[in-house]
């Protein structure tokens, strides 16, 4: 376990944390407009898309003793990458809120990605989520492609910005 300083914890998530993690995460599609999902996930999905799957690297939660999981990162392979990135994706507790989750998350997931010999993280994100784009810039992703109006099931088209952070050895 990692300890903070704003009374959280980050480590690995282990199959007892698929519901409170999906549930978590299902808030936060319903919430829309700063995920790429945008259909709720099953326990079972979830478990195959962060814990299990055979793209799995690896799912970090934060989480604090008085108010459970706040927030988790997945570090996964992605067919459209080159072998040696992984694809991040980073969800935190819509509210209440609570400051450092996400970078208390990245230097975890940053460590883990250096040590299986990860190259470059990606992140690909909705232009339209500007806390996201924020978030990612400030943990040091820089833009490297843009893929342009991407539909949603809505029919809207939304650019999906992706940036990379290069791993340090």
């Amino acid at each position: 376990m990692t300890p903070t300083l704003a009374g959280f914890h980050v480590r690995p998530a282990t199959p007892g944390d698929v519901a409170s993690l999906c549930d978590l995460l299902n808030v936060i599609i319903g919430i829309g407009g700063t995920t790429a999902l945008e259909q709720p996930l099953t326990k079972a999905q979830f478990n195959e898309f962060f814990l299990e799957g055979a793209s799995c690297l690896s799912c970090l939660v934060a989480e604090a003793s008085d108010r459970g999981a706040l927030g988790f990162q997945g570090l996964g392979r992605h067919a459209d990458l080159p072998s040696d990135w992984a694809d991040i994706g980073t969800f935190a507790k819509a509210k209440p809120k609570t400051p450092g989750v996400g970078t208390a998350l990245f230097a975890a997931s940053r460590t883990l990605a250096a040590d299986l010999g990860v190259v470059a993280i990606n992140a690909t994100i909705r232009a339209d989520n500007r806390g996201g784009l924020a978030y990612y810039e400030k943990m040091g992703f820089r833009t490297y492609r843009t893929l342009e109006a991407v539909k949603l099931q809505d029919g809207r088209a939304v650019d999906r910005i992706l940036k990379r952070y290069l791993v340090e050895r």
